[in-house]
């Protein structure tokens, strides 16, 4: 059986955006499948924001990922951090396993559960981040 990627997928896996760790985070998201033996961990920095719609209000103002996995929870990965990138706590907190599947251009069945890593490693770095200031 083979895999088919798209052409998106395939992008944000060779070439990944925002990976790393983000020293001193806000807030820190690690989630796993025992079954497929993904790991995703999620960093996330908190700030005001200065301008636009959402002046005043805190926002994700910085994002990184550590993912050891195949190419779709890398894909994965980077996608989640460029759709919360910039966006406020409740506005990321809404991004659901199928936006990060639809940003990709969809994935193969097989592979739809690397989404539902992505945006829970995102959901868990915000309740961390919430937890840890009590919010």
């Amino acid at each position: 059986m083979s895999i088919v990627y798209s052409e998106k997928v395939i992008e944000h896996f060779t070439k990944p955006r925002n990976v790393g760790e983000i020293k001193n985070a806000d807030g820190v998201g690690q989630v796993g499948n025992r079954i497929c033996g993904d790991v995703m961990k999620v960093y996330i920095k908190i700030a005001k924001s200065t301008s636009g719609k959402n002046k005043g209000k805190e926002i994700i103002k910085d994002i990184k990922f550590q993912t050891l996995g195949c190419a779709a929870a890398i894909a994965t990965s980077s996608m989640i951090t460029e759709l919360a990138k910039g966006k406020t706590l409740d506005e990321a907190s809404k991004i659901t396993r199928k936006d990060v599947s639809k940003s990709l251009d969809s994935l193969p069945p097989i592979k739809e559960h690397c989404s539902n890593l992505a945006a829970d490693a995102l959901h868990e770095a915000i309740r961390n981040y919430k937890k840890k200031n009590k919010v």
